[in-house]
């Protein structure tokens, strides 16, 4: 598959509770699943009220369209056409794509360029979750460096272009599309009559609606010390979405040393964040998976008073001494949560 393994996992819960999604004047309706591997990451999705298969096949192509589009790693995507044709001329893309990147770049304006959609060049010299993933020489990181901006990406509304002015630009929505992908699948679901579902695209989690029996979806939040499957928290949900970035999934060892793949637009490093993990939650699957980068590569001040400007955004941040940082309003209840793992220990 042509995108690279996401590092923002999320264990889904479905508790015992969620066998029984019906009272017992009649009979469940049994839940179906449907995954394939896309994106990079196994996308699933789980249906509780009425599962269509009509749902699940059109959700599923939408999700294969939009990786058809916005990959890095194909010649044939219009992201890879527009790399193609940096520094030479404006190239016309899909609504799909126009409207991804436009989000991405108000995102990286938002963030002051924390996340920055034209990353890429360092991505790639990185290749950190890749095939050769390799420490670029401190010259040739230098060299790249200039290239990173999201300011100088040219868009034209009116003609759906995109134009990157320098070249050797290059633009990476790995960051923001697997988001994009599960709102547009929850769309789908929607309209097919779905109320009551779960989009899990590689860990960009995204609720429809409550259990049949009115109360909230539980969703366990991966422990980054632990291995895999192994969560540290759980937040009751509806109708909402969750998204985790943080550095335990993908990284390169080389001489003792680690490096992760979230990458400072501002060094050509890895980050070095106040975080082990830091989780968004949202409505919007697409503003939690870019703001759950940001933040990371904020810190604690910058990324904590980011979270707090914006409205119906909370976030729950993990820290090396396992202390559990909460945005303003989840402090104040606005989000449910149990601790889990009693290693951790909330902010008062």
């Amino acid at each position: 598959m042509q995108y690279r393994l996401s590092p923002k996992l999320v264990l889904i819960l479905l508790l015992p509770l969620l066998l029984g999604l019906v009272s017992c004047s009649k009979p469940p309706v049994e839940p179906q699943s449907q995954s394939f591997l896309m994106l990079g990451t196994v996308c699933k999705i789980t249906i509780y009220d009425q599962p269509s298969e009509e749902a699940f096949k059109e959700a599923f192509s939408r999700i294969r369209d939009i990786e058809a589009k916005m990959s890095l790693h194909t010649q044939t995507s219009e992201i890879a056409k527009i790399n193609a044709k940096a520094g030479l001329e404006p190239v016309a893309v899909s609504e799909d794509t126009f409207t991804v990147i436009e989000k991405a770049l108000e995102i990286a304006m938002l963030s002051n360029g924390a996340f920055d959609p034209t990353i890429a060049p360092l991505v790639m010299a990185w290749d950190i979750a890749g095939d050769n993933p390799r420490r670029p020489p401190e010259e040739e990181l230098q060299s790249l460096l200039p290239l990173i901006g999201y300011q100088h990406v040219v868009l034209d509304a009116d003609e759906l272009t995109v134009y990157l002015p320098k070249e050797g630009m290059a633009l990476d929505l790995g960051g923001i599309a697997k988001g994009y992908a599960a709102d547009e699948a929850a769309e789908i679901l929607r309209s097919h009559g779905v109320k009551q579902a779960i989009v899990n695209l590689g860990g960009n989690v995204l609720t429809l609606g409550r259990k049949s029996d009115d109360t909230l979806w539980r969703i366990g939040v991966q422990d980054p010390e632990e291995s895999r499957g192994a969560y540290a928290i759980i937040v009751q949900l509806d109708d909402t979405s969750l998204v985790t970035s943080g550095p335990y999934e993908r990284f390169l060892v080389l001489e003792g040393e680690t490096y992760h793949h979230i990458l400072d637009t501002k060094t050509g490093y890895p980050v070095d964040s106040d975080f082990t993990s830091a989780s968004i939650i949202t409505k919007s699957s697409l503003l939690a998976d870019a703001l759950s980068t940001s933040v990371y590569a904020l810190g604690y001040e910058k990324g904590m008073e980011l979270i707090n400007s914006l409205e119906g955004v909370e976030a729950i941040f993990f820290t090396e001494d396992k202390q559990i940082l909460l945005s303003s309003g989840a402090k104040q209840g606005k989000i449910a949560y149990t601790i889990t793992n009693q290693e951790y220990w909330a902010e008062p």
